[in-house]
């Protein structure tokens, strides 16, 4: 294990004005993406969009990462240019997501636990020749009325997490560990700062005890917000003091950087809520993005699978990226929207 390097890269990735792109939607994910401008998802309709997205003028400034898939990872631009190998020259690292996905938690209704640790050690071997030098792995925690998520579900969430942090520390790959506590229900804000606070306090226990160096890895959490279905959803001021409270208790010192999840916000109130945290001051870590739909969402309503708007959706990429570059440094106001 290269812990210079583990520590290195953690730090670029979130360093600055900088945060991460998420663009490791799955195939089934990415149609449903595609569906919305009416667009065909053939292997050459998502490659010619990540070359889009990873070929952006300017990105390099705000983007320190990319999460990538595993078909991505291995596709290239239309000179042959890997992926990896564009981002890195770009000085942007490249990441893969590793997990497969939330299944049913056994015994357990309604809970779910993510799977993919079986041969997981081999794959990241594999990943980090085709040049991945930071991991994704996402667990699923949902809240509702009959007393979910238990405290076993979050138990077994968490130490997947660990199991899965502690093997990319030895294959000297980052990992970013993402436990998610879902804004679907109707829970009030004060729920799910009870839940994050559950599952970080065990995510944390867990890392300890499976000796994963904390100065090395990324945490990428949800921000503690309002279920969607909520009569009264909370201001952003709330929703930034609470995330930070809930952070302060929990997230050692030791860990180099917050890239929040955008877990289904606007792209504006994603990027409202990071300003606000950031603005209330500075902290031990990087507060810090990692956004897939609050990235693209105006990427592909401006791109609309046509090559004639492939410059104007690159810039619309640009220019989200800015303004949450702005935000990691709690510079951003709601009327650059306008001006952008």
């Amino acid at each position: 294990m290269n812990m210079d390097e583990l520590k290195s890269v953690a730090k670029a990735i979130a360093a600055n004005q900088k945060g991460v792109l998420a663009a490791d939607e799955s195939n089934p994910t990415i149609k449903k993406r595609f569906d919305t401008i009416g667009l065909e998802s053939t292997e050459e309709h998502r490659r010619r969009y990540r070359e889009l997205l990873f070929t952006a003028d300017g990105i390099e400034e705000y983007i320190g990462g990319v999460i990538l898939f595993d078909e991505s990872l291995r596709q290239s631009t239309q000179d042959g240019t890997p992926f990896a190998a564009l981002l890195t020259s770009r000085g942007i690292v490249p990441g893969i997501k590793v997990d497969k996905g939330a299944k049913a938690l056994a015994h357990f209704p309604g809970e779910k636990v993510t799977e993919g640790l079986d041969g997981l050690r081999d794959r990241l071997s594999e990943y980090r020749q085709l040049g991945a030098r930071f991991a994704k792995w996402r667990a699923v925690i949902e809240i509702d009325e009959n007393n979910i998520p238990s405290d076993f579900g979050i138990r077994a969430n968490a130490h997947a997490l660990a199991r899965y942090a502690a093997l990319c520390q030895e294959a000297d790959i980052v990992p970013i560990v993402e436990p998610e506590v879902l804004m679907d229900g109707a829970h009030d804000i004060q729920r799910c700062e009870d839940v994050t606070s559950r599952v970080l306090e065990d995510v944390f226990t867990e890392l300890d005890s499976h000796r994963v160096v904390l100065e090395g890895m990324l945490l990428k959490p949800n921000m503690v917000i309002s279920g969607m279905k909520c009569p009264k959803q909370a201001s952003v001021q709330e929703v930034a003091e609470a995330t930070v409270r809930c952070l302060t208790r929990y997230v050692p010192a030791a860990v180099p950087g917050v890239v929040f999840l955008s877990g289904g916000q606007s792209a504006e109130d994603a990027t409202d809520h990071l300003n606000a945290m950031n603005a209330m001051g500075s902290y031990p870590w990087e507060v810090s993005f990692s956004y897939g739909r609050a990235l693209q969402a105006p990427v592909l309503a401006t791109w609309k699978g046509q090559e004639s708007n492939f410059a104007a959706a690159q810039k619309a990429l640009f220019t989200r990226s800015k303004l949450n570059g702005l935000a990691h440094v709690g510079k951003y106001e709601r009327a650059m929207e306008a001006a952008a």
